[in-house]
């Protein structure tokens, strides 16, 4: 069975940085692309970024483009998400999913599965 487990999150000024980790249990890493997400209050969950397998695609949403990066350790099952120039409208809990689609970014939301629990990210003004 697939988990994913974020960690990272905390309360940053805005301009800051936070690095957020996504790790996998249950299998290794290198077959699955890994995406990022983002909810807050009020609002639907939205994608970030994504990272295929082998790292050979990343995408981001327009909105996080220059400030964020994505990466992968796959010797450490891990996906991270760099977040620089923070935002207050950054705020929002962040997940981890794997896309049904095995190895590629692809699909909505709803074409993602195991989601982590989530860990929040708040950023002050």
């Amino acid at each position: 069975q697939l988990q994913l487990m974020e960690s990272g999150g905390g309360l940053v000024q805005a301009g800051g940085s936070l690095r957020l980790s996504c790790t996998l249990s249950g299998s290794t890493s290198d077959y699955y692309a890994i995406g990022w997400f983002r909810q807050a209050p009020g609002k639907e969950r939205e994608e970030v970024s994504c990272i295929s397998s082998g790292a050979d695609s990343t995408n981001y949403a327009d909105f996080v483009k220059g400030r964020f990066t994505i990466s992968r350790d796959d010797a450490k099952n891990t996906v991270y998400l760099q977040m620089n120039s923070l935002k207050p409208e950054d705020t929002a809990v962040y997940y981890c999913a794997i896309p049904f689609a095995i190895g590629v970014c692809r699909g909505p939301v709803t074409e993602f599965g195991s989601w982590g629990q989530g860990t929040q990210v708040t950023v002050s003004s």
